[in-house]
């Protein structure tokens, strides 16, 4: 019998019918962390724990959780298929393949990953064009390395067609703002001073194990006023949980309430610029009813000099997938209990 993901993989050489007949689903994943600053995931290239992105205690566990991602639609965001032809079961378990393939091995997976892509828009060509516009992006050398430290560059649009994305981190327990936040929340305030007629997002939810009214965006939006900020500017995202989870409520917000906004500038630690600039670049490109015709598009970045800290590639694979829709997945990424090795090696 054909399991998990080992199942996923061979969905495009049999009958679809037969291997969704014969696959179990994949398991889900349920932890509790306790008091840790953020889900520490292993796996990036110089076996550094990583840390930062899933913001989850021991009190926002299961808000956490895949099943409630599901509840709220979170499981729904993206799986967009061109026609009622193209079976989401087998689309979805190329783009995971894709996705891990870069996420485990990285450039040395490129001829792989193009057949796969060749692969997936044979299948729904819609989908195909806009993982590939994804996976251009997230191959090319350039992401993320532009970083503009303290404050946003000149030339950026002054006006209302601007919002300034700020990133959360975990908060304390109590739910006041640890150094790393209030150090993000500096940058974004002299970006702010810099482009008086942008919008500011704040985005991260409940991640304080002994406050449960307490969210990362409140308490950000807050400290922004008391420094001058005007309060109509400052636009709250307080539902999310991971990075992932940010550019999906974000956009959703903006599109549905802010018409005006076309472009957006990340706000983080230097090291979590690329997989924000990733995260929301993919969701604007996934939420496009055609590659091409995205309403938001990602356009510079101020970073915080963060004295430690990276995220790995495969951790970035896993939030794409949960971009993607398949959270349960994203999960298992997220806590490191993906097996790679249930899909085919590498030749």
């Amino acid at each position: 019998m054909l399991t998990g993901k080992t199942g996923k993989a061979l969905l495009r050489v049999i009958s679809p019918v037969l291997a969704l007949c014969m696959m179990m689903p994949l398991s889900g994943c349920k932890r509790n962390i306790e008091n840790t600053e953020s889900t520490v995931i292993a796996g990036s290239a110089d076996n550094t724990a990583i840390t930062e992105s899933i913001r989850i205690t021991e009190g926002a566990s299961e808000t956490g959780s895949p099943e409630t991602a599901k509840a709220t639609g979170t499981s729904e965001t993206t799986m967009i298929t061109e026609s009622s032809a193209a079976d989401p079961e087998v689309v979805q378990s190329i783009i995971e393949e894709i996705v891990v393939d870069y996420g485990s091995y990285g450039s040395d997976a490129d001829e792989r990953i193009d057949a796969l892509l060749a692969d997936l828009t044979s299948e729904d060509k819609t989908a195909g064009e806009k993982w590939a516009k994804i996976m251009d992006i997230w191959r090319s050398p350039d992401l993320g390395e532009t970083l503009n430290y303290d404050v946003l560059p000149d030339g950026l649009p002054d006006s209302d067609e601007l919002c300034i994305v700020v990133l959360g981190f975990q908060l304390n327990p109590d739910g006041s703002m640890k150094n790393e936040l209030v150090n993000r929340l500096n940058v974004a305030l002299n970006s702010a001073e810099k482009y008086p007629n942008a919008y500011i997002v704040c985005t991260g939810g409940g991640t304080a194990s002994e406050n449960g009214s307490a969210t990362e965006a409140g308490e950000m939006a807050a400290w922004l006023e008391e420094h001058g900020v005007d309060k109509e500017r400052i636009i709250v995202e307080d539902n999310s949980l991971s990075t992932a989870q940010n550019a999906i409520y974000t956009y959703d917000i903006l599109i549905s309430d802010y018409p005006s906004v076309r472009y957006l500038a990340i706000v983080s630690s230097d090291y979590h610029i690329a997989t924000g600039e990733l995260l929301f670049t993919a969701e604007a490109i996934l939420k496009a009813p055609a590659p091409g015709n995205e309403k938001l598009k990602v356009i510079s970045n101020a970073a915080w000099d963060a004295p430690s800290g990276n995220l790995s590639t495969m951790f970035q694979a896993g939030a794409l997938i949960e971009l993607s829709g398949d959270v349960e997945t994203a999960f298992d990424i997220y806590y490191n209990n993906y097996d790679i090795h249930e899909l085919p090696p590498l030749n």
